[in-house]
C-alpha cells in the first residue's frame, strides 16, 4: 500500500472509531450494554495501518498493538491493559451479559485511548 493510501485509510479508520464511540452514548441510553462494548474497540486498527503494521485478525491487532506501542512505551500500560480487556469483552459479548456499570466504566478509558491514537496520527 502506498504511503498516501495508508494515511487516508488510517484517517478513515480513526474517524470511524470516533463515530462508533459517539454511538455508544445512544446505546447506553437504550440499555444496549453488549453492543456498546462491541463499539468501544476500533481505533487501534488506524494506528497499525499508519505504521505499516499489517494484521489479519483481531487477535493479531491486539498482539501488534501491545508489541509496537505498549511495550515500546508509546501507549501507557493502563491503556494497553484497557485495550486487552475490551478485546476480551468484545469477543465474549455474544455470550455474556454486561451491566450498565461495567459498560459505563469503559467509556472514559475508551475516549482516552482514541484521543491518544488521534494525537499519534497527527
Amino acid at each position: 500500500m502506498k504511503a498516501q493510501d495508508r494515511i487516508e485509510l488510517s484517517k478513515y479508520r480513526i474517524r470511524r472509531a470516533r463515530e462508533t464511540f459517539d454511538e455508544v452514548s445512544v446505546l447506553i441510553e437504550n440499555g444496549l450494554w453488549n453492543t456498546a462494548v462491541n463499539r468501544l474497540y476500533y481505533a487501534v486498527i488506524a494506528l497499525l495501518i499508519r505504521n505499516e503494521i499489517s494484521v489479519n485478525t483481531h487477535a493479531g491487532a491486539r498482539q501488534m498493538f501491545g508489541l509496537h506501542f505498549v511495550k515500546a512505551g508509546i501507549i501507557d500500560n493502563e491503556l494497553g491493559k484497557f485495550y486487552s480487556n475490551i478485546f476480551t469483552m468484545r469477543q465474549s459479548a455474544d455470550y455474556e451479559d454486561y451491566s450498565e456499570e461495567e459498560v459505563l466504566d469503559l467509556v472514559r478509558p475508551a475516549d482516552e485511548l482514541i484521543q491518544k491514537i488521534e494525537e499519534l496520527l497527527k
